[in-house]
């Protein structure tokens, strides 16, 4: 297995140049099926986590996560980012001992939002959130940990007037407060991108990709994105299969949804295999 600190150094490394996926795992088992596929880094997903756990989005405590969080770094030999949400506090000093608390996981990078889930998803006043964004790289730098930290701004998710304005508004001043890779979630129209990606530059740019947008991974390139989640949509499209067929069979007694599923063979096979690969190494 990687070190921490070799898969820190890798992920700083792949921030520096280039464009790379990033997908987001949502339970241990899809961690290791993304790493055999060869991706770079994973990133974890509240959203996928927490549905796993019979939990809305930000309905799992700081504990409970880190230990999610913690069974992901685990699990595999690849950098992980984690999707920390607001940090867990309002207050910078709060948040600055939950990402200590955070890095102690072992993680290689970790997000911080400016939207307060406890006052109605509402964006903090940018002052605060700059604070707590400061707060965040003063606690990464005080564990010694070169972990990447990426200062998010929810303008658009929720709705804010002008919002591209206001999310690259909070973005500049958050590339200023030490973060090193900014991101804006729902922003993917290209032009917007390309807007976003110029404002922060040099600083990394990550796009969330949650669907079909009429964007590849070179489109995004091209574009100058450093990295690309995908948060919680391959958690909604295991969860998908999963309604579709439990529906059927509820409403109609059919089990014809079932035929679109995995075979048992390809899974298991998968897993047999991967435990085999780990007793060696």
């Amino acid at each position: 297995m990687a070190t921490i600190a070799d898969k820190r150094r890798v992920f700083r490394d792949l921030h520096r140049e280039g464009c790379f996926a990033l997908p987001n795992p949502y339970d241990v088992g899809s961690a290791r099926y993304l790493q055999s596929l060869g991706f770079k880094a994973l990133a974890t997903t509240s959203a996928g986590a927490s549905w796993g756990m019979g939990r809305p989005d930000d309905g799992v405590s700081r504990d409970v996560m880190l230990d999610h969080i913690r069974g992901i770094v685990e699990a595999t030999d690849l950098p992980v980012n984690a999707d920390f949400t607001n940090g867990y506090a309002d207050d910078p000093e709060d948040v600055a001992e939950n990402v200590r608390l955070c890095m102690a996981t072992g993680v290689a990078g970790l997000s911080i939002e400016d939207m307060s889930g406890a006052k109605g998803n509402q964006l903090y006043d940018i002052d605060l959130a700059v604070e707590r964004v400061a707060a965040a790289r003063a606690a990464i730098d005080a564990a010694g940990a070169d972990a990447i930290l990426v200062a998010r701004s929810e303008a658009v998710r929720v709705g804010h007037p002008d919002s591209l304005a206001e999310a690259i508004r909070r973005l500049e001043r958050f590339a200023d407060a030490g973060a090193d890779c900014l991101y804006a979630p729902f922003v993917h129209a290209r032009d917007d991108v390309a807007v976003l990606v110029k404002a922060v530059a040099p600083k990394a740019v990550n796009v969330l990709i949650g669907g079909p947008v009429g964007l590849t991974m070179a489109d995004l390139a091209d574009l100058g994105v450093r990295r690309v989640s995908v948060g919680g949509a391959l958690a909604r499209a295991a969860w998908g299969g999963v309604m579709r067929a439990a529906r059927e069979l509820a409403e109609s007694g059919r089990f014809d949804a079932l035929g679109e599923a995995v075979s048992y063979a390809e899974i298991d096979g998968f897993f047999i295999a991967d435990a085999a690969g780990r007793a060696k190494s």
